[in-house]
């Protein structure tokens, strides 16, 4: 048995951000420099994230996310070692999360290190925001172990862990690294290997849609950001995108597209054909009973209740809910 219930192998950014959010869960972390450095160059790094993980915890303390007087038993369960002194340890330790720089190179000599002393059976989740799955399963033995794990930043606090499958990615690998996951808290999501995952290819197309309107001069880039925040995030805190489609219709959404089609940018406002394809049979979300999701068996108006009450709900945690009159 393992002393240790993740292994962190690399000492950057990433690495220091899925430390914290294991051991803030009470798991232990062994966190290796993926360098050789000399002894020096290594203790001044491990106490430099150490440190920043510290005051990270302590800082999130003071605002009510933990205890004060439970920082240092969190960072306690973080252990630092040089790769060479990692060797012996690896082999017990189930999951790895990789966090080197976006290059082949760093990645295949971690990789073919890693799997030199890790145990066959051991994931190998890479945090690669580019990479796919297979072709990193590629750099080291054993392809069935290899998933990627794509965490939003701050990763201590976002709930979102996007797991995706390579081809060869088998179910006891994804099934591992998701309840490791669960178990601090996180909710992720299971996706095949794709260019972009979920959440940074929709956010691409809406930061550069955000940029343009500043450079037409739509808007100052302050209104444009005060849209975003309260028209644009608040609403989609509480309804899923695709739920959204289907819980204002998707005839609005295959209208829109048209006129911002032949308005603003042909190509940029298309609708992709799962749109036009629900409108022609009549799958327009809620009120059809049949749209991206099967409504068939749900209280509309029920529904509708809970969506608002949430919404309501996230409204006056930052004092945003109507106020009405002042009798």
């Amino acid at each position: 048995m393992s002393n240790y219930d993740i292994a962190v192998l690399g000492l950057g950014r990433m690495g220091r951000g899925i430390a914290e959010a294991y051991a803030f869960g009470g798991q232990r972390v062994l966190m290796v420099d993926a360098k050789d450095r000399d002894e020096p160059g290594f203790a001044a790094l491990a106490e430099d994230a150490r440190t920043e993980i510290a005051d990270d915890l302590a800082f999130l303390a003071t605002i009510g996310v933990g205890q004060s007087d439970g920082v240092e038993n969190a960072v306690d369960q973080i252990t630092f070692v040089k790769r060479s002194d990692a060797e012996r340890l690896l082999s017990g330790i189930p999951i790895h999360f990789e966090c080197v720089p976006e290059t082949t190179e760093a990645k295949s000599a971690l990789f073919e290190w890693a799997c030199a002393h890790a145990a066959s059976e051991a994931v190998m989740a890479s945090t690669s925001s580019t990479m796919a799955v297979d072709d990193l399963a590629s750099m080291g033995t054993n392809p069935g172990r290899f998933v990627n794990a794509h965490w939003l930043n701050p990763a201590m606090l976002m709930p979102l862990v996007e797991v995706a499958r390579g081809s060869q990615s088998s179910e006891a690998s994804v099934e591992r690294l998701v309840t490791s996951l669960e178990a601090i808290g996180k909710s992720p999501v299971v996706m095949k290997n794709s260019p972009g995952y979920i959440v940074p290819r929709i956010q691409a197309l809406a930061m550069n849609e955000a940029a343009r309107l500043v450079e037409e001069g739509v808007a100052s880039a302050e209104d444009i950001d005060k849209a975003i925040r309260l028209g644009f995030g608040i609403r989609y805190a509480v309804l899923g995108m695709v739920e959204f489609i289907d819980f204002g219709g998707n005839d609005i959404l295959y209208y829109a597209s048209d006129y911002l089609s032949k308005t603003v940018d042909a190509d940029r406002y298309k609708a992709p054909g799962i749109v036009d394809r629900h409108m022609a049979e009549g799958r327009n979300g809620l009120r059809d009973g049949a749209g991206f999701y099967d409504w068939s068996g749900v209280d509309a108006v029920e529904y509708r209740q809970k969506r608002l009450g949430a919404f309501v709900s996230l409204l006056k945690a930052i004092d945003l809910a109507p106020k009405g009159q002042t009798p």
